[in-house]
């Protein structure tokens, strides 16, 4: 396939003046014929990889998804484009799901989205040889695609049967797509799917626009508060939390101090999980608060933030819950409140799981990595690229530890004295009783134990609770303690331990912020990001975005399926006079240039009409 067809395509339907990193090689492979497994971060434009080369080659592009509740939306935005779409899912009626066998066996769509489950279905798998002898079958994209890996938290079984294509469709191009894949889970895609031959697009992980920040829990809530109230009063967001009952008692709190605030969760029947995530989609402005059981593939491209109140599973579970937002490319936050509490329950919770042994350890390595993020003191974006097999410079002005170095201190002392305290006892107490031990407090525990007879009761006086504290969540993040799920939460010295204990290892830990209240300095102020601090004044903008909502609710579609905010962004700097300029926006093609153009164009006139005022 030619280029100019597909740069025809790209602008014509799609709004866009030119392809994104590897997007032009990959659509040109796989519309030449080629299998490709493709490595793309989340916002980096997968979708327009197999859509594109769908519209390029004849027949019908079938995309495999797990997303059952977000195909509509997938569909409603393609139709948008003027693209013939559908999906066929469980969620459709007997009379609807024929209506679109019906035109996919006459050749009316250019792209159908199918569940795993309904495509292995040996009806369905006979009626696409159907089309493949009639219209045609122009590729399978199968998205999501490391829900094929059996160490995923993502694993779906029913992808393991996927070969299936290339065994029954042998000149049908396969495309496989994910954003998150370490090596392993890598090759673990490329061996389940038989995609050997596959070119393998591997894009850059990195996430410019968000900015990574770590903070130590410290009354977690009302940490939340202040960055939600500083830098996001407006916007909407997704709030992490690891069980259900807190995402039920977070959303209620939300709620009191005035938030649209949504619980999402696995517990929560299916019409309330449908009729909150439909919100979340189609509405400005709302923050989901769920568990790990939302999120995957979430198209809204405005999320401003994602916030973790207790610590992910992984690096690769972080990375894919905070790649949701800023999808657009406009500035976006990841924020995360931590403490050595998260990782005793963490572990708690994949060590008293039914998954082998192997599992297990693989999953408390991934955990560990996970740790390690949280304390380095180096660039975050670094940090994360480099789990990922990925080299970045450093230096990166988007997370907490570039804006905003983080102090260290000769720790070797106090860590011995951590360390041997942990020895001393038993090696079998959690840390509040370890830290009363090092303080010399003569608490019932301590005295049930006998242990202010130790050698080391009391020699710890010259550091506080939360200093200490401080000092085991590291040594923990650092390899030299772990937790013993077996003796309740409480800490182990490993092998690591012992040159620290002999003194033959200097430790250099990071000094935490003070948690009193203080003002923000001039530098932390200007680290904030608010991507429409100045736009939220501006009238047009708000009228802009009045006008996109009502064109969305009369469709019954997200706003962001009108125009991304990106678009409106630049309709409001460029302020278009013509269908003409307006047609030369990102993101704003033929089919909505015809359908919104006017709509558009006249709110950006009565914008400047105000601007000039009455004429005396």
């Amino acid at each position: 396939m030619t280029t100019p067809a597909a740069q025809q395509i790209l602008h014509d339907v799609f709004g866009y003046a030119a392809f994104r990193g590897a997007q032009q090689a990959i659509v040109e492979h796989v519309a030449a014929g080629g299998d490709a497994l493709v490595l793309m971060p989340t916002g980096g434009g997968k979708s327009l990889c197999y859509q594109l080369p769908a519209l390029l080659r004849r027949g019908v592009g079938v995309v495999v998804s797990p997303l059952i509740a977000l195909m509509q939306d997938q569909v409603d935005a393609l139709t948008q484009l003027g693209v013939r779409a559908a999906f066929l899912n469980s969620s459709l009626e007997a009379n609807a799901a024929r209506e679109v066998a019906g035109r996919l066996l006459r050749g009316d769509l250019d792209l159908l989205y199918v569940a795993p489950e309904r495509l292995m279905m040996p009806g369905f798998l006979d009626m696409l040889e159907q089309v493949q002898a009639g219209p045609g079958v122009a590729l399978f994209a199968i998205d999501e695609a490391h829900c094929v890996s059996q160490w995923g938290h993502d694993f779906r079984p029913e992808y393991r049967a996927l070969t299936v294509l290339h065994e029954r469709f042998p000149d049908v191009p396969r495309i496989a797509l994910t954003a998150t894949a370490d090596a392993p889970t890598r090759c673990e895609i490329v061996e389940r799917l038989a995609l050997e031959q596959a070119s393998q697009f591997v894009s850059s992980f990195d996430r410019p626009n968000i900015r990574y920040r770590v903070t130590q829990k410290n009354n977690a809530r009302q940490q939340l508060q202040a960055f939600l109230e500083t830098e996001h009063p407006d916007d909407a967001g997704i709030v992490y939390c690891l069980s259900r009952k807190k995402v039920e008692e977070t959303a209620a709190w939300l709620k009191e101090q005035g938030r649209d605030a949504l619980p999402y969760h696995a517990g929560l029947d299916a019409a309330t999980r449908h009729t909150n995530q439909r919100r979340f989609l189609r509405e400005e402005g709302v923050i989901m608060v769920a568990t790990v059981a939302f999120g995957m593939g979430i198209d809204k491209p405005n999320v401003r933030f994602v916030a973790h109140l207790d610590l992910p599973k992984s690096m690769e579970g972080y990375y894919q819950e905070t790649g949701r937002a800023g999808r657009d490319g406009l500035p976006a936050n990841a924020w995360m409140a931590y403490g050595l509490g998260d990782v005793v329950s963490m572990r708690q919770m994949l060590l008293s799981g039914d998954a082998p042994e192997e599992r297990k350890r693989v999953e408390l390595q991934k955990l560990d990595a996970l740790l390690g993020f949280c304390e380095s003191t180096a660039c975050r974006h670094q940090t994360v690229l480099r789990y990922f097999g990925e080299e970045h410079p450093g230096g990166c002005n988007e997370c907490d530890n570039c804006l905003l170095p983080v102090d260290t201190w000769d720790a070797s002392k106090a860590a011995q004295m951590a360390l041997s305290c942990v020895y001393r006892t038993g090696q079998r107490f959690g840390v509040a009783h370890l830290i009363d031990v090092l303080l010399g407090k003569t608490t019932p525990k301590v005295e049930q134990f006998n242990h202010q007879q130790l050698s080391t009761f009391g020699i710890g006086k010259d550091l506080a609770q939360v200093q200490w504290s401080s000092v085991y969540r590291q040594l923990v993040a650092a390899g030299f303690i772990n937790v013993d799920m077996e003796a309740y939460g409480g800490l182990k010295l490993t092998e690591a331990a012992r040159p620290v204990l002999r003194g033959e290892q200097e430790i250099w830990l990071r000094r935490d912020a003070e948690p009193a209240k203080r003002r923000a300095t001039k530098t932390e102020r200007d680290a904030r990001r608010q991507p429409f601090a100045g736009a939220n004044d501006d009238p047009l903008w708000l009228a802009l975005k009045a006008r996109r909502m009502e064109l969305a609710r009369e469709q019954g579609v997200p706003p962001y399926v009108i125009f991304h905010d990106s678009t409106l962004q630049e309709i409001l700097k460029q302020r278009p006079g013509n269908l003409t300029e307006l047609g030369n926006i990102s993101g704003v093609g033929q089919a909505k240039l015809a359908r919104y153009g006017e709509a558009f164009l006249r709110v950006v006139a009565e914008g400047a009409k105000e601007v000039a005022g009455p004429k005396i």
